[in-house]
């Protein structure tokens, strides 16, 4: 039987390849290993984490996170080259843009390991993200290519890639977000943000991580002025990342009475705050994703996405950093103006088992 490698090294990774080891336990097939690196250490990563997920905790931590990108690309290196040697797997599974991806696609090449790229093709044409040079090079040296979206599919096209080792799949992480609704919808478990949630009937939820919006004074501060003028008719939550909580304080900056900042939050815990918001205003990559996928109006502020199916058809607004253009865009909402989309061709939870059963189909040939 062949052996895969599901390489994984930060928290939203495991949302992405849940789907595809619940695919690969129901297909029978295809042994696997789930592989930590240790990109992210984070401590909510426990026991239950893998639980809610619905699988077992990795067969592999390797713990080579920390340090700057290049110091934590080349220990990942170092520790996957060495793992690969000592057991060589008949393939390796990389998801999304993370160091890890980038680290491990490149040892398993290598090492003559093929290599299989979910959320291949994605491009936002911002060179100054460092995500999307790891998309860049990843999806260089791939051997399979599972496409989320048609602008995935056409951006490998253009880039020579084999159309037949492109593969429009759908997306894991929309598998992964129906699987978890439905079970939060059984559970009727209180979280941190219940009572919040008690208190304002209607409210809107806001992530912002991006260093091109939060390592600028002048950039936060713009942000923080539309994020204040939104806040005055709607009770914002905001579940603030440690970084951009440290620049909040540097830089001096008050969000005001109405939007109620927390700490970072659990899958499970954040899902049930966003899922019932009035909107979303965000700079995530995977929220303008989630959002589509259950409907939930989305503004991005950012000046670009390298996920246009979720403007082009789906709840997302691209909204830039212009404060007045992301206060307009959410009294649009507020108004019930705001755009309702639907949700993308294949985004249906089934993605992880089309992706399984193209690799057993492949891995079988060689």
């Amino acid at each position: 039987m062949p052996t895969l490698y599901l390489v994984a090294g930060a928290r939203p990774n495991f949302m992405k390849i849940a789907p595809i080891v619940r695919a690969l336990q129901a297909h029978g097939g295809i042994d696997y290993q789930i592989i930590h690196t240790g990109q992210h250490y984070d401590r909510e990563m426990n026991e239950v984490f893998f639980e809610e997920l619905g699988i077992p905790q990795p067969d592999v931590f390797m713990g080579a996170g920390g340090g700057s990108h290049a110091q934590q690309t080349a220990k990942i290196m170092t520790a996957f080259e060495a793992l690969c040697q000592a057991n060589t797997p008949d393939a390796v599974l990389v998801v999304g843009d993370v160091n890890s991806t980038l680290a491990c696609s490149i040892v398993a090449k290598k090492l003559h390991i093929p290599v299989a790229h979910v959320e291949a093709g994605l491009r936002s044409g911002d060179m100054s993200m460092p995500e999307e040079i790891n998309r860049l090079v990843t999806d260089s040296i791939s051997d399979w290519f599972f496409v989320t979206e048609p602008s995935g599919a056409e951006h490998l096209r253009r880039e020579g890639k084999a159309e037949g080792a492109i593969h429009y799949v759908g997306h894991v992480m929309v598998d992964n977000v129906l699987y978890q609704a439905e079970k939060l919808a059984q559970a009727g478990t209180e979280f941190e943000t219940s009572g919040f949630k008690k208190k304002h009937p209607r409210y809107g939820v806001v992530t912002l991580h991006r260093p091109s919006n939060v390592d600028s004074p002048e950039m936060m501060a713009r942000i923080a002025g539309a994020l204040k003028e939104i806040a005055a008719e709607l009770p914002l939550l905001f579940p603030v990342h440690p970084r951009t909580r440290g620049n909040l304080e540097k830089f001096g900056i008050d969000l005001g009475p109405h939007i109620s900042l927390v700490g970072p939050q659990a899958y499970m815990a954040f899902l049930n705050a966003w899922k019932d918001a009035a909107v979303v205003l965000t700079d995530s990559g995977g929220l303008q994703e989630e959002t589509t996928a259950l409907g939930v109006p989305c503004i991005t502020i950012r000046e670009n996405t390298e996920r246009p199916v979720t403007v082009e058809e789906g709840s997302n607004v691209l909204a830039g950093t212009d404060p007045a253009r992301i206060v307009a865009e959410a009294r649009k909402v507020l108004r019930g103006e705001g755009k309702q989309g639907r949700r993308p061709h294949l985004w249906d939870g089934r993605a992880a088992e089309r992706i399984v059963a193209i690799l057993a189909r492949e891995l079988s040939r060689s």
